[in-house]
């Protein structure tokens, strides 16, 4: 099971930020697509990602000025990514030994979809409950 199977299934849209823009400017992004992270991008190239826990980190104390900061000013960077090719289990195993959520997918330079912890367990879940249930019609088939 590669990331590209994932990214088959749901798409690969991505909406992303650049560094320059300003915090609260991309909570409205999130906010408006639903989403709880998104690459921020340099021309076609990840440099970080922002996300919930990021807006989190910087309102910790109550400074709102943080809003009118850029992105590039409180994003994580370097973003952890991960390629088409590469394992699903070995994605998994990524975002629990770093505790993230949501990984780029990036092919050469280039960004080509996103993928988050659900997108994952939910894969991995309906590929057990597909081999249980071939398991069950073979018996029952013996």
């Amino acid at each position: 099971m590669t990331i590209a199977a994932i990214l088959g299934g749901k798409g690969r849209e991505v909406v992303g930020t650049t560094p320059d823009q300003k915090v609260r400017d991309a909570i409205a992004l999130l906010a408006k697509h639903r989403i709880g992270a998104v690459p921020v991008m340099d021309g076609a190239s990840v440099v970080g990602i922002f996300s919930e826990r990021d807006v989190i980190y910087c309102l910790k104390d109550g400074d709102t000025s943080v809003l009118d900061r850029t992105v590039g000013d409180v994003m994580t960077a370097p973003a952890l990514t991960v390629g088409p090719h590469d394992a699903v289990m070995g994605a998994l195993s990524l975002m629990t030994q770093r505790r993230i959520r949501h990984l780029p997918v990036v092919e050469g330079d280039r960004v080509i979809g996103l993928v988050s912890i659900g997108d994952l367990v939910k894969y991995r879940i309906d590929r057990i409950e597909a081999e249980a249930a071939a398991m069950r019609d073979y018996i029952q088939s013996v």
